[in-house]
């Protein structure tokens, strides 16, 4: 999105313009772009700052602030290992390590063939079947380490099919 071709700024303005009645449209405005696009780099910013009247160091503020905005695209899989306390206490960094290992990357990267991003995250409130991570939404709980292989290998598998 680098350059931002005329039909996405068009679409960028209409995501805008959807909430142009609500009092506190930012979050709004972003999620729909996250959600359409995968990432809300600054070019984009710029577009919602000059359609909103916020400025891009506001927008740019919120966008950083909230771990689910990205300013990078991510992978199609998205995995979100917990580290949150109890699953911490019950091996989340082996099974972050493990994941990283596998596929070459460290948490807050994504692999260059563009199917995985490893996030770490503080706590996904699942705390009772922990340790737990999310792949696009859906929860593995109670992992082990040896559990890891398999799950990457699906995800492999499936490859760019939806």
């Amino acid at each position: 999105m680098e350059h931002i071709s005329e039909a996405a700024a068009a679409k960028i303005a209409e995501i805008c313009d959807r909430y142009a009645n609500e009092k506190t449209p930012l979050m709004m405005i972003l999620s729909d772009i996250q959600n359409e696009y995968g990432y809300i780099p600054l070019d984009v910013q710029q577009i919602v700052s000059e359609k909103t009247g916020i400025s891009v160091a506001e927008i740019y503020g919120v966008v950083t602030f909230y771990s689910f905005f990205s300013l990078e695209p991510k992978g199609k899989y998205v995995i979100g290992c917990c580290l949150g306390t109890a699953c911490y206490v019950k091996g989340a960094q082996q099974i972050i390590d493990k994941f990283s290992e596998l596929i070459g990357i460290g948490p807050g990267e994504t692999s260059e063939d563009g199917l995985f991003t490893i996030d770490a995250l503080r706590c996904i409130g699942a705390c009772g079947i922990a340790p737990a991570v999310t792949i696009n939404g859906k929860v593995y709980p109670k992992l082990t380490v040896d559990m890891v292989e398999p799950i990457v290998d699906e995800y492999r598998a499936l490859g760019g099919a939806n």
